[in-house]
């Protein structure tokens, strides 16, 4: 009697499941890594966008018309409510990131004003970008 070789249906499709599954948890965990690789990019050139309008401040006395931070690849900069004693500089989302907004005043108050339901509080934190799911900083 000649016995065959190879994989029967059964070994395959165990396999194929298995494959399966990895890949449907390492995607999730790959999308979670590159959102928070892609934050960075925001609370720096905030952080460089604060030390800028100070420097303005130092030489004009004033927070109008102070400079904000230019684009970068998936955020826009925008400097809000300026004025001699106060300002607000907003990072918006764009692309894959437009759920997020993350903004910066003249006080070092650091707030995520916007995120996707899964990296959102019940109340988010008023002191602190969020940087990983479930609203931690």
């Amino acid at each position: 009697m000649h016995r065959a070789n190879g994989f029967s249906l059964l070994e395959l499709l165990t396999v194929v499941a298995v494959i399966g599954i990895l890949a449907a948890v390492g995607i999730n965990y790959y999308n979670d890594y590159a959102i928070r690789a892609k934050l960075p990019e925001a609370t720096s050139a905030l952080s460089d966008g604060r030390i800028k309008m100070e420097q303005f401040f130092q030489d004009n006395r004033t927070y109008v018309g102070g400079p904000a931070p230019t684009a970068t690849k998936y955020f826009t900069y925008a400097v809000s409510g300026a004025s001699a004693s106060a300002y607000t500089i907003s990072a918006q989302g764009t692309g894959s990131m437009s759920e997020w907004t993350l903004t910066i005043n003249q006080n070092n108050v650091r707030q995520t004003t916007a995120a996707p339901a899964d990296y959102a509080a019940a109340s988010m934190p008023a002191s602190c970008w969020i940087s990983r799911k479930k609203g931690s900083c």
